[in-house]
């Protein structure tokens, strides 16, 4: 496998050890975000503790849900962004050499001139980052400092970072610097620098008994109050001088050292704020509550030992066995899905961020990237499923209010949401090619709240979680029922329903050509999934208990006559055609072509045609060109009998002749200037066995690690794409559906990944194991008193497993 400049294999433990042999300035954010360790309350970036933020370097501690909405005045306007808040860095350490026989050393980094070699080590397996750096001056006085961090799995408040320094040719003392810095700002992406970044205020600091120093601030709106306090502990313990600023903390050690004898820093974290469930409200509490873990927290050995046993149990519960490259590089995603959703998450009201805990990139917002996490969840942690979907529920009122205010009815579901469900998606957006502030259209993806009500489904299918279902999952699914037969209008001429001024998941098309006014009619892919939750909105009416069918028609003045329309709107929407296949949207096939080999001969990459045709003075509005998957979603969500069915209802025929050309047609189409694009491109082909399957496969596994996008890892990972590899594995290639029937299993052959082993949770057995051969499949159930687990694979063959049984099949 092509991973370009990623890092190597390294030990016996090569699978689970992700590591860069070398320091280049060019790529430390892209080290920094795959390096990130969190355990779903929060994360710290894997940035040096060396170094201040600035254009190599760029430390950020982020916690989950905490958000600040500040104003900034952008070409003549005047906007509001809500963006996920920088915290204090508690990771930063500064230090120097000390010589018997000599002045004062420089106050090294990683871009000193002494650095003679450095290595970044992420152990995957503990969640343990380690940093190694050696420097010798033109004395040839050596240092070398090892850096040791983890966010605790278990104890998702702590967090702690050791630093050991060893002198090698000199004594003396090394001079450090224990910072907590509250200074920080939001300042990781570089389009964003002309808007507010400073999202923290009324600073207070001081020290406490125990080498403790202390930091609170509040955001400015809504005002949640952070306190921040951390234990620095020296071996040998010296005294420390405290010096207290109005925006943070340092404690200034001189440990003596000479060959042969090593000393040691030690930073614990921990972490609270008013927002914490259970509330700790006042903020003075906040503060106490932190001063208390920080003092009380246990020695580094002790934390880094309960840290390794949290991280096991969550990997028995979730792990995926893929050999060689590929499998190596899956782990990875599955680790950064792991610590941005962990189990701790499942206490918070926090939604999907799509690009983790890991950077600014798309301000923290959530965007439709759980319908490309969930999956995995639904089947391993199917709690953090639900509270992810609790989410979008307490946020129904927020959407139903957005419905009003476009003279809609039932819920519309923001583009991007944040903290209160209010749309968060930018007003202007920054095009770096031509410096220009442009509109941001991209709040008509309407179809994210069909994402959420496709999401309802699949987890109540995956879980059996009845209760969901019925109660909040119903509300919600209904409410973006309600809100779908309200958009469709009726067009007599073709006899149809369609809905008007949309965009689809392509976000190059957010107009006609020469328009005066935004979106698109008819996207396929929105049309269609509108059909498809009005067809689950009524089978949900029809099988809930009667007292509950009752208390929702009641609850939303549900009547006869707007059921009959749903019924009537789900089975008459509008889907386009032209040339024998499924248009984008109505009018894509008469847009002009695009000389891509020409573009490509000019640009290089050309991912983001929207950017390089809007400098030349043009618009991709004009052009059979799409960003990223649209049409072609609906056989990412849709198995080709499931698609052909929806189509049916519609009245259409979609038979497989004119799917394969519609794929055909679209992947000629497609520039990938997402990381979601070459995942859904690889997953459909996959299924069908096509020719180019692996090349799409492939580019989604190293979008990331490689940095494909040019750029943009080192903002933050691609989550949805990242997770959406995982489950590339355990439902694409494997063929596996989990439903009130059971579990089917229809793998399909990929011959770069023959072989895998995955565990899943079903119908309450834990720890199924599931192995896929070439020709062959296992399914070994664990020990229970449940009863047996039912499997169907192709032909409708269906096998019953005993708890303790393990059976092989061929397929």
């Amino acid at each position: 496998m092509r991973t370009r400049r990623t890092a190597r294999k390294t030990g016996t433990a090569a699978g689970w050890t992700w590591t860069y042999t070398a320091y280049e300035p060019g790529r430390e954010r892209l080290v920094e975000a795959l390096c990130t360790l969190g355990n779903g309350r929060f994360a710290t970036r894997g940035s040096a503790p060396e170094c201040p933020a600035g254009t190599v370097h760029y430390p950020g501690t982020y916690l989950a849900g905490c958000y600040d909405r500040r104003a900034s005045h952008i070409a003549g306007r005047r906007i509001e962004n809500e963006d996920m808040v920088n915290l204090p860095n508690w990771t930063a350490l500064r230090y120097r050499r000390l010589p018997d026989d000599g002045p004062p050393g420089e106050w090294l980094t990683p871009d000193s001139d002494e650095l003679r070699h450095y290595e970044v080590r992420l152990d995957l397996r503990g969640g343990v980052l380690t940093r190694h750096l050696y420097f010798q001056d033109g004395h040839g006085r050596g240092l070398r400092v090892v850096h040791t961090r983890i966010v605790h799995m278990g104890d998702a408040g702590l967090a702690a970072q050791r630093t050991v320094f060893h002198a090698y040719g000199w004594s003396g003392a090394v001079e450090v610097r224990s910072v907590l810095d509250g200074g920080v700002v939001n300042a990781g992406i570089d389009r964003y620098l002309n808007l507010e970044g400073c999202h923290l205020t009324d600073h207070r600091t001081g020290f406490a008994p125990g080498g403790v120093a202390w930091l609170t601030c509040r955001t400015t709106d809504p005002g949640v109050h952070l306190a921040p306090a951390v234990r620095t502990v020296t071996r040998p313990v010296r005294p420390a001088e405290e010096t207290a600023t109005d925006t943070g903390t340092v404690q200034t050690y001189r440990l003596p050292v000479g060959p042969g004898r090593s000393v040691s820093v030690v930073k614990t974290l921990a972490l609270h704020d008013t927002a914490d469930r259970p509330p700790v409200a006042p903020p003075d509490a906040a503060l106490g509550a932190a001063l208390d873990a920080a003092a009380r927290a246990p020695a580094f050995p002790r934390l880094l030992a309960t840290h390794r046993a949290a991280w096991r149990r969550l990997w028995e519960q979730g792990d995926l066995h893929v050999p060689g490259e590929a499998g190596r590089i899956l782990r990875l995603h599955l680790f950064h899905l792991l610590q941005t959703l962990s189990p701790h998450t499942a206490q918070l009201d926090v939604g999907v961020p799509a690009r983790g805990l890991h950077g600014e990139a798309y301000r923290g917002h959530v965007f439709w990237d759980e319908l490309f996490v969930l999956p995995y969840l639904d089947l391993h942690f199917p709690k953090v499923a639900r509270a992810l979907l609790l989410y979008r529920h307490r946020r129904l009122p927020a959407a139903r209010e957005a419905a009003r205010e476009i003279g809609g009815t039932g819920a519309m579901y923001p583009w991007q949401s944040a903290s209160s469900g209010r749309e968060e998606t930018q007003q202007l957006h920054l095009n770096p090619r031509s410096g220009r502030w442009l509109p941001d259209h991209s709040r008509l993806q309407r179809h994210v709240g069909s994402a959420v009500a496709y999401n309802v489904w699949r987890y109540a299918q995956t879980t059996g979680d009845q209760g969901f279902l019925r109660g909040p999952g119903a509300e919600t699914l209904l409410e973006i029922a309600r809100f779908w037969a309200g958009s469709a209008h009726y067009d007599p001429a073709l006899r149809r329903y369609r809905i008007r001024g949309v965009m689809g998941p392509d976000e190059y098309h957010d107009a006609y050509p020469e328009a005066t006014s935004p979106g698109v009619d008819d996207n396929a892919y929105t049309n269609a999934t509108a059909a498809w939750v009005l067809a689950r909105g009524l089978d949900l009416l029809r099988e809930l208990p009667g007292t509950r069918r009752a208390e929702l028609r009641d609850l939303m003045a549900l009547d006869t006559t707007e059921i009959e329309r749903w019924e009537d709107v789900s089975r008459r929407l509008y889907v386009p055609f032209h040339q024998g296949v499924v248009s984008q949207f109505e009018g894509y096939g008469e847009l002009a072509e695009l000389d891509w080999p020409g573009y490509a001969e000019r640009y290089g990459d050309i991912r983001r045609l929207d950017r390089i045709l809007e400098a030349e003075g043009d618009t991709v509005n004009r052009y059979q060109a799409s960003k990223q998957a649209d049409t072609l979603m609906l056989g990412y969500l849709f198995r080709p009998r499931d698609l052909a069915g929806l189509f049916d209802r519609l009245g259409y025929r979609l038979d497989d002749e004119t799917w394969r050309a519609t794929l055909a047609y679209y992947l000629r189409r497609t520039s990938h200037g997402s990381t979601l694009s070459s995942l859904v491109h690889g997953w459909i082909l996959a299924r069908q066995q096509g020719a180019d399957a692996w090349r799409y496969c492939e580019e989604a596994l190293i979008g990331d690690v490689a940095d494909i996008q040019g750029g943009t890892t080192g903002e933050g990972i691609h989550l949805g794409a990242m997770a959406g590899t995982v489950d590339l594995v355990e439902r694409g290639i494997t063929g596996l559906e989990a439903g009130p029937d059971g579990l089917r299993i229809a793998p399909v052959p990929l011959a770069e990944i023959p072989r895998f082993t995955f565990t899943v949770g079903f119908q309450g057995h834990h720890g199924i194991r599931l192995r896929v051969l070439p020709g062959r499949l296992a399914v070994r159930v664990p020990p229970s008193p449940l009863d047996p687990l039912t499997v169907v694979l192709p032909g409708e063959r269906r096998f019953a497993i005993a708890p303790g049984e393990e059976r092989w099949f061929r397929l």
